[in-house]
């Protein structure tokens, strides 16, 4: 049997450093030293490390460096893991960190089976991904925005009468407003040409997402998921985007537990102390769907827009998701009458939700040739 030889990469923005562990547990654990973090230097490592004909297997943690290294490494025909940061067993008295323990501490790690690899998607993925993160930005840029544009207003006295906020009577009310002083009415002008702006920016963003799907492996799985009640085509892009690949997750429990949907809990002995959600994964997948749960406190129906998103979807699919509406809404009204917050309960009726969002992306997508284990 070929010998493995355990390697764990510090990755940073211009160098990793380099630790090496031998053979099995209690073997040989040494740094071998910090290269510039380019790929002619790792493939230079590599070919050095290769010499003596060892099966070589990399990990590095999830970082800012993106997923780079791995698919250089993966390339190269060697193994590579991308490790979950917050997974990596820590020592309590540790007090002392540098580059070059991080990465002694990777490879025995490594060597010893205690890391948790990550989900590493596909570059066609990935930059899907980046362009769903990039309308959430602007998003996020867009109420803040809004949000700069009230305050100044509010600060001078200035409310419109309205009770909803950014409607055509807003705006058309926002031409009307005058002040004495030059400065002030530019300041005003700037903060509207800054929300016109960032408006103007989600809307094209959302128009190349849409233009960008049907080229997308993963496209059916977006159209089957906005059978559901409260997924529409942003938050069902959104979820897939963040996911990826399904099949990863053998019940929908997991799925839960990846989205941060599922409480928290601190417990010993007879003591059993359950907290708020977890919070782990993506904040985005978790926000647009407990969004979307929201949808399920009126009564259980098909109205206009979903009949037109269900329209030619299998039979399947749309039986999965009438009966997820049904529970969902019947249990809405439970947790409400029995005393419940509509904030937990809207995030209990997201948790379900998942369930039935997994159900159905496994129903219209074959298993890959190699199941991944969740991860991450």
């Amino acid at each position: 049997m070929q010998d493995s030889t355990f390697i764990g990469l510090d990755v940073h923005k211009a160098t990793i450093s380099v630790a090496v562990a031998q053979g099995e547990r209690g073997g040989e654990v040494r740094h071998w030293g910090t290269i510039p973090n380019w790929p002619d230097h790792i493939r230079k490592l590599v070919e050095k490390l290769a010499v003596h004909g060892s099966r070589l297997c990399f990990c590095y943690e999830a970082g800012p460096c993106g997923y780079g290294p791995h698919r250089q490494l993966v390339g190269l025909g060697h193994d590579c893991i991308v490790v979950a940061p917050s997974l990596i067993p820590v020592k309590a008295g540790g007090r002392v960190k540098t580059d070059r323990r991080d990465a002694v501490m990777l490879a025995k790690l490594h060597r010893a089976g205690e890391l948790t690899a990550v989900w590493v998607p596909d570059a066609a993925h990935e930059a899907m991904r980046d362009l769903v993160r990039a309308r959430a930005t602007a998003v996020r840029v867009t109420g803040k925005a809004r949000q700069h544009l009230q305050g100044f207003l509010l600060r001078h006295g200035r409310v419109h009468p309205g009770k909803k906020g950014w409607t055509k009577a807003d705006r058309r009310w926002l031409t009307t407003v005058r002040f004495e002083h030059p400065a002030q009415q530019i300041v005003l002008q700037d903060y509207i040409h800054a929300v016109t702006d960032a408006e103007a920016r989600i809307e094209r963003l959302t128009g190349q997402i849409a233009d960008l799907l049907p080229s997308w492996s993963l496209a059916p799985v977006v159209d089957a998921i906005q059978a559901m009640r409260g997924v529409a085509f942003i938050v069902a892009v959104a979820v897939v985007a963040e996911v990826g690949d399904f099949h990863r997750f053998d019940n929908p429990r997991q799925l839960m537990a990846y989205l941060g949907l599922t409480p928290s809990e601190h417990s010993s002995g007879a003591s059993v102390r359950r907290g708020g959600i977890a919070k782990a994964g993506s904040g985005l997948a978790r926000r647009v769907l407990i969004e979307g749960a929201w949808s399920y406190r009126m009564q259980a129906r098909v109205s206009r827009k979903l009949h037109d998103r269900i329209e030619n979807l299998p039979q399947a699919v749309r039986d999965i998701a009438w009966k997820g509406q049904l529970r969902m809404c019947r249990r809405y009204r439970h947790l409400v009458a029995a005393g419940k917050a509509k904030v937990l309960v809207t995030t209990a009726i997201a948790r379900e939700m998942v369930g039935f969002i997994w159900a159905i992306a496994r129903a219209v997508t074959a298993a890959p040739v190699e199941n991944v284990a969740p991860q991450g």
